[in-house]
């Protein structure tokens, strides 16, 4: 008797185990066909932004695994532990879970925002809580992924995310600061930089941003003297131009390359640092 007992009991937790190597299985099963499906949905799709399609698809993957885990957990417990005990038990355990799994729910909503606010999106170049820079690989609900210009991967829970800067939005402006020695004639030095604002709008004029009528919307123009004094080196000009959002990089080295080139065809001479020693000498008496 007590040998049939056992055997049931075997039988049984064999049973369960089976029930939830299938769940596992099936439910491995379905979050491959349903991202099948996600994916080949997205790549059929073509009315709104391929950056937009792939945050989509990333946060719709990042629902549908969660839920799956999710679904894995809710199947183990009831397996071994009677539902509708944990269903009546489910105030006190809410409520643990609740001061447990604070930040969890803090990421879930801040990557639900961060989406719905279109604060960013899939392959944007973002500047993190002023620290961290990258490009954006992966949008979840819990976590953010920037791939830095080093090459390493950058994971960030969302509930961390303070300020984004986001580079990607329509447009960019390029500001770019020259500082001449004070010396140079301020006439001479306008002549230098409205001539590489020539050169810049002939040259990189494929990158500004444009209107419906394919005009340049501000193309590059010397925006005027931005200090009479920078730092006590000299006399500082700026000039400016908005450009796409995904060629602003590229843009702004060209800029600097050209200004750079102009300054040196037309001599005129950069401002420099100086530092002044004075030495005092003792007379013995």
């Amino acid at each position: 008797m007590e040998q049939f007992g056992s055997f049931i009991i075997d039988l049984f937790e064999y049973n369960n185990t089976v029930q939830i190597l299938a769940s596992a299985i099936i439910l491995f099963v379905a979050v491959m066909i349903i991202r099948k499906v996600i994916r080949s949905f997205f790549k059929r799709t073509s009315f709104i932004e391929e950056r937009k399609e792939k945050t989509l698809e990333a946060m719709v993957n990042s629902i549908v695994s969660y839920g799956a885990l999710i679904a894995f957990i809710i199947i183990v417990l009831s397996t071994w532990i009677d539902i509708g005990k944990i269903l009546a038990g489910a105030g006190i355990i809410g409520i643990i879970i609740g001061f447990g799994a604070q930040s969890l729910i803090k990421d879930f909503f801040a990557g639900i925002f961060l989406l719905y606010e279109k604060q960013l999106l899939k392959g944007d170049y973002i500047t993190l809580n002023n620290t961290h820079h990258g490009i954006v690989e992966d949008v979840g609900l819990r976590f953010l992924k920037i791939r830095e210009w080093s090459g390493k991967l950058l994971t960030i829970s969302n509930g961390q995310i303070k300020t984004i800067e986001n580079y990607n939005i329509e447009y960019m402006r390029v500001i770019e600061h020259v500082t001449t020695n004070f010396l140079e004639d301020p006439r001479k030095v306008f002549t230098a930089l409205e001539a590489a604002c020539v050169r810049l709008n002939d040259e990189v004029g494929m990158f500004l941003k444009k209107d419906l009528a394919k005009k340049p919307i501000e193309p590059f123009k010397v925006y005027g003297m931005y200090s009479l004094n920078d730092q006590y080196h000299g006399y500082q000009y700026t000039i400016t131009g908005v450009v796409e959002d995904l060629v602003y990089w590229t843009a702004s080295k060209e800029t600097r390359r050209i200004i750079a080139e102009t300054m040196f065809d037309h001599n005129i001479a950069m401002a420099e640092q100086r530092v002044q020693v004075q030495s005092y000498s003792s007379k013995e008496e």
